[in-house]
């Protein structure tokens, strides 16, 4: 019963959040042809952002301030430990038997001599630590990512790889956990975890012309990166948008 109630309060705010969803774009915005949804994804962004204003950076910074940096490297080995199940998978679904192997060992290395992840003994002993799920599956089997898509709540995404997270959540041992209060407790320490490791990038997106464009095209180009294992051109670089504009116009040369 509790577990409904939480998901009725989930879908409540999503609804929530689709009600402020759409928005006028910026004036000389470049479009983007992968974000057809623009003007509803920005209204998602917007009504995000200003939700991570208000709860999820002062919790991040909270916990910065108060943790020890070791205690808070023991949560991150935990939560990444926990995901080594759906990294193992997916490299099996994508027929990368040996790493699936490998990410086999570093779970069953981490989980006992480990404590449970807290700690990461995998890595000094020469088992390399990946990263899959299945967007990246899907992707590897030429699935088309489809239209840039900002989630309420969750954040950047695309057509593919947001109906994917769900089964990423099934491959994941806290999925299981039935006290409720526990599993629901390591969610929100995930998420607050999560966001405090992207603290240092707060400084970058408030020099950004356009912090919406440069999340967007740098979820975009992180994706492709990832589905197609660093294939994809390292002269492919991430550049603001307002930036864009401003060399160019710099660049002309000036008439006398």
């Amino acid at each position: 019963m509790l577990k409904h109630r939480y998901a009725r309060a989930a879908l409540g705010m999503a609804a929530l959040l689709s009600l402020s969803a759409c928005v006028t774009l910026p004036p000389n915005s470049p479009r983007s042809p992968q974000d057809p949804w623009e003007s509803w994804n920005r209204g998602v962004y917007r009504v995000n952002d200003k939700l991570d204003r208000a709860v999820a950076k002062p919790l991040a910074r909270t916990y910065v301030r108060v943790l020890p940096q070791p205690i808070r490297t023991g949560v991150r080995n935990f939560f990444d430990n926990m995901g080594t199940t759906t990294v193992m998978i997916n490299d099996a679904l994508q027929g990368k038997f040996r790493a699936s192997a490998n990410d086999l060992g570093r779970f069953l290395l981490n989980s006992t001599l480990g404590l449970g992840g807290i700690l990461d003994p995998a890595t000094p002993a020469g088992l390399d630590k990946n990263n899959e799920d299945f967007g990246q599956t899907l992707g590897h089997w030429g699935v088309h990512p489809g239209p840039f898509l900002e989630l309420p709540l969750l954040g950047p995404s695309d057509l593919r790889d947001g109906p994917a997270r769900l089964v990423d959540a099934y491959t994941n041992p806290q999925q299981y956990i039935r006290n409720t209060g526990v599993k629901w407790g390591l969610y929100g320490l995930r998420v607050v975890d999560t966001r405090a490791g992207l603290l240092s990038l707060d400084e970058t997106l408030q020099h950004t012309y356009d912090p919406y464009a440069f999340i967007r095209d740098a979820y975009l180009s992180r994706r492709a990166y990832l589905v197609s294992d660093g294939q994809v051109s390292p002269d492919e670089q991430l550049v603001d948008p307002g930036a864009d504009s401003d060399s160019e116009k710099a660049a002309q040369p000036t008439s006398h």
